[in-house]
């Protein structure tokens, strides 16, 4: 179950001042998380490791971006937010559809 959990963060990969609303998980700089929750908000991961933004593709009308843990390698899904930088989104999605192309 969510649980909302209201925090400001510093971004462990670009060193941006995050300011939190209970439902930012990134930072919407350059889109990487830290890996600290099991299920949303619950802050119960023990890893703590950065979580680097590896695709993104559409769902409906959302953005989706998936980001995968440096250190354990667990992979989770989260919405785009209206304050992500545009041209990092774009960025992601071109290098997903690479991949997906094989090239």
């Amino acid at each position: 179950m969510f649980r909302r959990v209201v925090e400001d963060f510093e971004c462990g990969n670009c060193g941006r001042a995050v300011r939190g609303n209970g439902y930012t998980n990134h930072c919407p700089g350059c889109l990487w998380s830290r890996h600290v929750d099991e299920e949303p908000g619950d802050r119960a991961a023990e890893c703590g490791g950065l979580m680097r933004p590896v695709h993104a593709f559409l769902k409906g009308q959302k953005t989706r971006i998936v980001h995968e843990c440096v250190v354990c390698k667990e992979r989770k899904n989260v919405n785009s937010v209206e304050a992500d930088d545009r041209d990092a989104i774009f960025t992601l999605m071109a290098a997903s559809a690479r991949d997906f192309m094989g090239h």
